[in-house]
């Protein structure tokens, strides 16, 4: 059968491309044509546009592009009839993905939606929408179902694919990856600042200014693999700092701890057990906009899942030099850590186990049999 899948950015291109694979064990013959990145493209099938192309974050940013962003939502309409897919299965991606699935709904097209979009933190209305345009979804936390119970709309529950994604990674061989990319010996603290420039530019300056005050430790920048390496560079005034890209399980795999932008990557670094601050700035008018219609009471996976706090959080102006030292010391010290591993564990559990991707890829290659 011809599937055709639209995902937004780093993640959405690692569950795609893990979602690939599961459809292809169900559907040899599976013909997949795709918006996503290099890892989906690596499974095969056809590559329409890479996520680098179109990642914006933030309200303001969106308002500044939306002539760009309304370009390549027609062109999507247009590669979808030409394609005529069995099934379109979308990936998380809620500001692009359903304005296509209202579209492809009205055209008859078979809507499938991967990795719910986040209508629980903001403008739950859009479940009446997604109930109206999407045939089948298939939800990765736990806390999820229930939310859509409450609408009516009946979700499967799938687990999460980051365990998958992080149990089949390549094993390294740590003093090989250290000597690879010229670590010293000391623990590292690993600094995730995100993977788009605004997100960089907003995180990066604030945590990389803890550096001489641990000097015991080494900082390592996990490079996103959207960023070439220049563009970190201008940020990096001290010695004591490495740069690692697009590695970031392996560099997660031998951190002592972790500064890390809100987002996927929370979640990530709590899978690998890595002790964690949660660091989180936007852009002023977007931050203003978002306080006014976000409802959650944390902004971290992690701390969303366990339904209280875990990890601690700073966001926007408690991100700064004072708080995130404070926050980093008290994750250095054993009492702390202890507390934290328990919560991880509990946190994985909640999760639901192995084979999110298989069980997704089951469900709908049933669903069109």
């Amino acid at each position: 059968m011809k599937y055709y899948i639209i995902a937004g950015e780093a993640s959405g291109d690692l569950h795609g491309s893990n979602l690939m694979k599961a459809l292809l064990k169900q559907d040899e013959q599976a013909d997949i044509r795709f918006w996503g990145g290099d890892l989906m493209q690596a499974v095969g099938g056809e590559l329409v546009m890479h996520y680098k192309e179109r990642q914006f974050m933030g309200f303001a940013e969106v308002i500044f592009n939306l002539r760009k962003i309304t370009k390549h939502i027609k062109f999507c309409k247009t590669d979808i009839e030409s394609f005529q897919p069995d099934v379109i299965i979308f990936i998380d991606n809620s500001g692009f993905n359903l304005r296509i699935a209202k579209w492809a709904k009205a055209k008859d097209f078979e809507t499938h939606y991967y990795i719910s979009p986040q209508v629980w933190a903001s403008r739950a209305g859009r479940v009446e929408k997604i109930k109206r345009d999407i045939d089948a979804m298939y939800v990765i936390l736990p806390f999820e179902k229930e939310f859509y119970k409450t609408y009516n709309y009946d979700v499967h529950f799938v687990g999460h694919p980051l365990i998958d994604a992080i149990a089949n990674r390549p094993q390294i061989e740590v003093e090989m990856f250290r000597k690879e990319h010229n670590l010293s010996n000391k623990p590292i603290i690993a600094l995730l600042p995100g993977s788009r420039k605004q997100e960089i530019t907003k995180m990066l300056g604030v945590m990389l200014s803890l550096v001489n005050d641990f000097k015991d430790y080494q900082f390592v920048i996990a490079g996103a693999p959207s960023q070439d390496f220049s563009f970190y560079q201008s940020f990096i005034k001290q010695d004591n700092v490495n740069f690692i890209s697009n590695k970031t399980y392996d560099l997660l795999s031998i951190s002592t701890a972790a500064l890390v932008t809100s987002g996927t990557a929370t979640l990530e670094t709590a899978l690998f057990k890595v002790p964690q601050v949660v660091c989180y700035k936007a852009n002023a008018i977007s931050y203003q906009i978002a306080k006014r219609i976000i409802t959650l009471k944390y902004i971290s996976l992690v701390n969303l899942i366990m339904d209280r706090e875990v990890v601690t959080e700073l966001i926007q102006g408690d991100l700064n030099k004072k708080r995130l030292k404070k926050e980093l010391a008290a994750i250095l010290k054993s009492d702390k850590r202890e507390q934290l591993f328990l919560d991880y564990y509990e946190l994985e559990k909640k999760l639901g186990g192995r084979g999110a991707s298989d069980k997704a890829a089951e469900l709908i290659y049933n669903a069109l049999n």
